[in-house]
């Protein structure tokens, strides 16, 4: 299994894309620095989604980026990607776990406290906690706060990701309330740079984990 660094978690999403080949977008992420992507699609059926999926994760590949797939076991499978992630109207994190090889981790996404103790009873190698902040992705998610995700860093020991209208701007805030990452979706995938936009997320980021950890 790949080693896990998901302090930026870059979501290439075609819808939020406004257009744009996700290819274009995730060679930005890369030059920005970004480690981590996950491939998400609603809408196209898996045939027509797989030779886009084959190309993203070759790149990914060649980059050393670690390539992550949502929902769809199927395409994750077929692609050998690195991780697997469900939310909880999708595959039960059980079922995923067990349909999967050694080699890949799987990620849950969580929006109560109960949910989040259960995705690390169910073996998630990550938990997602949102949506903290409206986001205009998914305008009808349950807004969880920053109060949950502190709540959550108190009662479980896998590694938390933030997810939810996340910005360069409140990326900090997140990681001071104890996540250890933050997704976006938006703030990349419809960004008019998102190279610079990955640039200046990760400085954010990675300076507030640090200061937190010279607090501890």
């Amino acid at each position: 299994m790949p080693r896990l660094e998901i302090d930026l978690y870059v979501i290439l999403d075609r819808a939020a894309s406004r257009g744009r080949d996700l290819r274009e977008i995730l060679d930005g992420v890369i030059r920005g620095g970004g480690r981590i992507v996950q491939f998400r699609e609603k809408e196209w059926p898996s045939r027509q989604c797989l030779p886009l999926v084959e190309d993203l994760r070759a790149r990914a590949k060649r980059a050393g980026v670690t390539f992550v797939v949502n929902d769809r076991l199927d395409l994750a499978l077929a692609v050998e990607a690195d991780g697997f992630h469900v939310g909880q109207d999708d595959l039960p994190a059980p079922l995923a776990r067990r349909s999967l090889p050694p080699s890949m981790f799987l990620g849950v996404s969580t929006h109560s406290l109960a949910e989040a103790r259960q995705a690390q009873e169910d073996g998630a190698d990550y938990i997602a906690v949102g949506s903290i902040f409206p986001t205009a992705t998914k305008p009808e998610s349950q807004l969880v706060g920053l109060d949950l995700l502190r709540a959550a860093r108190r009662a479980v020991t896998a590694p938390l990701l933030a997810i939810g209208g996340i910005t360069v701007d409140n990326a900090p805030d997140v990681i001071r309330a104890g996540a250890d990452g933050v997704a976006v979706i938006g703030a990349v995938c419809a960004a008019h740079d998102p190279a610079q936009v990955t640039r200046l997320l990760l400085e954010g980021i990675r300076t507030s984990l640090t200061e937190r950890v010279k607090r501890l």
